[in-house]
């Protein structure tokens, strides 16, 4: 069976889950997972070793500590109002509305966004460990810690935000979110982009060996910053929060870089 096939039958599988308790948010903590999935398919459909392919472990500690976070966090604070407003736009039966506009299309945009994985995992037969590791494959590996570290670093900042009950109705502005307004989002597309560089370790940078599947990173950059990451957010944002305008303002959007100081 093929991964996208895989993935499509995970999606039906966990959609009758949201059915039950008409809440299909948790979904955001599955999407890390499925990445690890996509790895371990696509390594076992041609028999490759898996263990020494350093994209499989990139992919399973990323996937792990996120899928965990966002777990954890849907735990805590229930459903996610982005889902409550994509309800709400129903035409029909809004329980198969969920299915075919969050199940269906998540595991088609994850399958999308795991090419570079799975054709690493194909890569990696023969391997001995990091035996092919040239400049590009470095750099991507230090865009992955780094990405990791902004997402694991910006999503516990957060998260101790807003813990503290004097924060309520609060825009974040501490840590990391000072010099970024979405650190978790610019950390992922690093770990992306790395992870494609790292899978093609190698090969010719500009040319063959999978070159097209940076398809995955353009587009998961792509959807952070245009469509249901940072865009979506923002809009949230401005209408619930009055001093979130003044944050944007100062504020370097995505890629982090020095605030500008406050009006006097």
């Amino acid at each position: 069976m093929s991964q996208l096939g895989i993935m499509l039958l995970v999606m039906l599988a966990l959609w009758p889950i949201s059915v039950w308790r008409n809440d299909p948010s948790f979904i955001d903590s599955i999407w890390p997972l499925g990445f690890i999935l996509m790895a371990l398919s696509s390594a076992v459909s041609v028999g490759t070793n898996y263990l020494v392919q350093p994209v499989f472990w990139m992919v399973l500690v990323w996937g792990l500590r996120l899928g965990l976070h966002l777990f954890t966090r849907w735990m805590h604070e229930g459903a996610d109002k982005r889902y409550d407003a994509l309800k709400a736009r129903a035409r029909f039966n809004v329980h198969l509305f969920v299915l075919v506009t969050v199940f269906v299309l998540q595991g088609i945009l994850l399958w999308l966004t795991s090419l570079p994985i799975q054709n690493a995992m194909v890569r990696a037969e023969g391997w001995a460990p990091f035996e092919r590791m040239d400049g590009f494959a470095l750099a991507g590996l230090a865009l992955f810690i780094v990405g990791f570290l902004f997402e694991t670093i910006g999503d516990w900042q957060l998260a101790r935000f807003k813990a503290n009950p004097d924060n309520a109705g609060k825009v974040m502005d501490q840590g990391l979110w000072r010099y970024t307004r979405h650190p978790n989002y610019f950390g992922d597309a690093c770990v992306f982009w790395g992870i494609y560089l790292v899978g093609r370790a190698g090969a010719d940078p500009l040319w063959g060996d999978g070159a097209w599947t940076i398809i995955g990173p353009i587009f998961l950059t792509w959807t952070l910053t245009r469509w249901s990451g940072k865009a979506l957010l923002e809009r949230n944002l401005m209408e619930s929060r009055p001093d979130y305008a003044d944050y944007v303002r100062r504020t370097p959007g995505f890629i982090p870089g020095f605030p500008k100081r406050r009006d006097p």
